[in-house]
């Protein structure tokens, strides 16, 4: 098996860090594979990583590279990628963020904080309720930021299952992008189709009334980027915290005397947080982007066109930036991680997710001091997802028998 067909598999989670760890020591540069006078690159070090996420040398739409003659047609129909802000370069990519950062800057997301404890209390107190042991990820880590992106979108929060499937399907499609991709993808669309004709006709308070107000005035929201903005919110409004408060759970149950430190002084939540952030982080990976022109980096000759690839796991355990990098430490001063990104792609829901995060964790070491993984199951495995890095499930037992 060649070194791309090793990263997309979902048997690579596992061993990912000591890969990256000899990467970053005998080839930080890697050459994955070639294709048709390509080169797909792989970035490991945490340097290289963060300039490869804020230069300009690097970019997002590939069609960019492309001859004016072999750019997709505009009018071939609903493409709900097509015009996705996390693969725009500016001005594109400077209007779309524009359009939706008032709803996300920290004085917006302040307000919403009473109704993430509210929603965070609700789930707890089902937990409690129940007698076997529960899913970390089902009962608790996923309903959080799925009700709260619903809730400010404006869509029917009890199809957050739906939004579910068809999330795990896209952001899946790296690994498998026929059976179920193509037919999610029309459900999504046809469900976003629906909602959106209900709003137009009976507008609301809500984001998706507010996009869809923007995309009738004219020039400054095209129908596919309405489509595509959704998608993205829906999707990257979840995934990213899902994964946030069960991998830091996850590594507070792997460090028994972090977690027994965290529970005695739960005032260092927000350090656990960054730390969680650092140590499993919740995308593995940057979102694709292409070299803009021929460079030399480490030695290596990459080419215009050439594929980039910058792992974010691998940053965040450079040894050359954090002291002891794979140590969980949850009192670490300085953690410069850069697990929601660099330059002007940086996480937009990167205040929300800290703030659903703090909440979940907090509350949840303080309803239930005594959690712990359920020894009766196997270990929890990871999502067999190339581009995420988040639990399957994270069986706990609330207290001690």
């Amino acid at each position: 098996m060649g070194e791309m067909e090793t990263l997309y598999s979902s048997q690579f989670k596992t061993g990912a860090y000591p890969f990256y760890e000899d990467k970053r020591r005998t080839q930080p540069v890697f050459p994955m594979s070639e294709d048709n006078g390509y080169t797909s690159w792989l970035v490991t070090k945490y340097d290289d990583v963060k300039e490869l996420l804020k230069s300009s040398s690097f970019i997002k739409d590939q069609s960019r590279l492309y001859a004016t003659k072999d750019k997709p047609s505009p009018d071939q129909g609903l493409n709900i990628f097509e015009n996705m802000m996390l693969d725009a370069d500016p001005p594109d990519h400077t209007r779309l963020r524009k359009l939706v950062q008032p709803y996300f800057n920290p004085k917006t997301i302040k307000l919403l904080e009473p109704r993430i404890h509210e929603i965070t209390d609700e789930l707890l107190a089902e937990m409690e309720s129940k007698t076997a042991p529960v899913d970390l990820i089902d009962d608790f880590a996923f309903p959080l930021p799925i009700i709260v992106i619903s809730e400010m979108l404006g869509v029917p929060v009890e199809d957050r299952e739906k939004f579910r499937k068809w999330s795990n399907t896209i952001v899946a499609a790296s690994d498998n992008m026929a059976g179920d991709f193509v037919e999610d993808v029309e459900a999504f669309t046809l469900y976003l189709t629906d909602l959106f004709e209900k709003r137009r006709a009976h507008p609301r308070e809500d984001l998706i009334s507010y996009l869809l107000q923007t995309e009738d005035e004219g020039d400054q929201l095209s129908k596919n980027e309405l489509y595509s903005m959704v998608v993205l919110l829906i999707i990257a409004g979840h995934e990213t915290t899902v994964n946030l408060i069960g991998n830091t759970m996850y590594a507070l149950f792997e460090h028994p005397d972090q977690l027994k430190r965290l529970k005695e002084d739960l005032s260092l939540v927000p350090q656990t947080l960054e730390e969680g952030l650092r140590f499993y982080s919740p995308v593995d990976f940057s979102t694709a982007r292409w070299a803009a022109e021929d460079m030399d980096l480490h030695g290596e000759t990459i080419r215009k066109g050439d594929f980039i690839l910058a792992s974010i796991s691998s940053a965040n355990r450079d040894e050359a930036k954090f002291i002891h990098a794979d140590h969980f430490d949850i009192t670490r001063q300085k953690n410069a991680h850069v697990a929601f990104g660099f330059g002007i792609h940086f996480c937009l829901g990167a205040p929300l997710a800290r703030m659903e995060g703090k909440a979940a964790v907090e509350k949840l070491l303080h309803t239930f001091p005594d959690i712990h993984l359920d020894s009766e199951r196997e270990l929890p495995e990871w999502r067999p997802v190339f581009l995420l890095r988040g639990l399957q499930s994270l069986p706990v037992q609330l207290s001690y028998r």
